[in-house]
């Protein structure tokens, strides 16, 4: 008998690879690229409104540029060097600083201080949290002409209560401090609330149970405040205060309708920064070069500052942070030590 040998299986040819189809490119382009499609349009309006303002400021400071005049010719950094030797641009930026100093730091602390209360068990809490926003609702021309009469030197309301009390007036309008004083009054009710609200969602944001631990261990309200919620709010801080920095070095509303005429008094012993640039620009000069350059040197002390108070606020916020996880494991500890 002959054996038959098994016949081969026939190869099948190799397929060759398929083209991935023009809709399946297009959904994954789709994926890689919808996301920065969706957050251009914001890019594209800074871009319109914001880097390319900066970037024309910085062209006109290094020229000669009259508002009726027009373009001039180059002239380098020479409007800096005629700023930087001006008397007033001294003044305005000691005021700026002094004014800034003087409603910052009241205006955050007390701010902290009223979300803390908002945050307990007080009645009427919608109420309470609406009232402290009102005043910043109200117009700053508003806020500045009822501040304005009532730190007024003659017939103020603050000069009549201290005659009362047998004390001498105080020249608001005439002396630096008093008036710096007035001007940060009004920017302190205006944005007080505003950052109270502010400071009052994020402590809503806090476990109870790092309060409900405290509570064990015996700490109190203080105690529970500074080692608990201030730094469980570094962020929020953080926030708060570069935000008030920029704003506090941005003063303009105010300070300008301290008075009727304006103009940062009659030896400048309140004029800003924000306002020495718009006298510059559109005041006796008509300087847009050297307005431009004030409104560049202004940046940079912003952004300084603003970096300053950033490393300080986030240094200080995790010195606090790493003495709560020391406390949390102390709590822990005991917790399991009493369950024991």
């Amino acid at each position: 008998m002959s054996v038959q040998t098994a016949s081969k299986p026939v190869l099948e040819k190799e397929k060759s690879p398929r083209r991935i189809a023009f809709s399946q490119k297009r959904g994954k382009w789709d994926v890689q690229l919808s996301p920065y499609l969706y957050i251009s349009p914001f890019f594209i309006l800074f871009a319109i409104t914001g880097l390319f303002p900066l970037v024309y400021t910085a062209y006109v400071s290094v020229h000669e540029w009259h508002l009726l005049l027009g373009q001039g010719k180059f002239v380098g950094f020479q409007n800096y060097v005629d700023v930087f030797n001006q008397p007033t641009f001294w003044k305005a930026l000691r005021n700026t600083f002094s004014i800034f100093l003087l409603s910052s730091v009241p205006q955050v602390i007390v701010a902290l201080l009223l979300a803390a209360v908002l945050n307990a068990n007080i009645r009427a809490k919608t109420f309470w949290r609406m009232g402290v926003l009102l005043p910043y609702v109200v117009a700053p021309v508003a806020v500045g002409l009822i501040f304005s009469r009532l730190f007024g030197d003659q017939y103020g309301l603050i000069n009549a209560v201290l005659e009362i009390f047998r004390l001498d007036p105080i020249a608001w309008h005439s002396d630096v401090i008093p008036s710096h004083i007035a001007i940060a009054s009004m920017v302190n009710f205006r944005w007080t609330g505003y950052n109270t609200l502010i400071f009052l969602a994020a402590m809503q944001t806090i476990p109870k149970e790092l309060y409900e631990a405290a509570i064990i261990d015996g700490a109190g309200r203080a105690r529970q405040f500074i080692s608990i919620t201030v730094p469980q709010l570094r962020a929020t801080l953080i926030f708060i205060i570069v935000t008030a920095t920029i704003g506090g070095l941005q003063i303009f509303d105010e300070a300008r309708v301290f008075d009727a005429a304006g103009t940062g008094g009659a030896s400048k012993q309140w004029i800003t920064v924000t306002m020495y640039i718009y006298d510059l620009g559109w005041g006796n000069q008509k300087n847009f070069g050297r307005a431009s350059a004030v409104a560049l040197i202004l940046l940079f002390i912003i952004v300084a500052i603003g970096v300053i108070n950033f490393a300080i606020t986030r240094r200080i916020s995790d010195s606090g942070s790493s003495k709560l996880g020391k406390n949390k494991s102390k709590t822990t500890n005991s917790t399991a030590t009493r369950t024991k």
